[in-house]
């Protein structure tokens, strides 16, 4: 099992940054890819960003690429999204989520978080 907790969120204004940092705990944490997702509200859970157990390699959704970093430390067992010039239709819960291998699919992702809000106000 793997335990993931989010947090950062909160209501920004649009142009403003969030940094969201998932903590992790169980198994070994470079053992697993982490994604980050989110859903707006009335629409389906679509893919943000991965990045691999070693952090080498990582992948973004084409709306946020240039606007959003992911990185990890495998040290402190967390991951962080880093999310700049936000966006109105930024407004979503953010999940963190754990896969044995990088993806962009959800379904391949075994454990997720709770999620935490990030709200852009225009």
């Amino acid at each position: 099992q793997v335990q993931l907790v989010e947090s950062g969120g909160g209501l920004v204004q649009a142009g403003g940054s969030l940094r969201l940092s998932c903590a992790a705990s169980g198994r070994t944490f470079s053992n697993y890819a982490m994604g980050w997702f989110r859903q707006a509200p009335e629409k389906e859970r679509e893919f943000v960003a991965s990045i691999s157990g070693s952090g080498r390699n990582s992948d973004y959704a084409d709306s946020v690429k240039g606007r959003f970093t992911i990185s990890r430390d495998n040290a402190k067992n967390t991951v962080d999204l880093q999310i700049n010039s936000l966006k109105p239709e930024d407004t979503a819960v953010y999940y963190c989520a754990a896969s044995r291998w990088i993806s962009t699919v959800a379904r391949f992702y075994d454990y997720w978080g709770q999620g935490t809000r990030v709200t852009v106000s225009s």
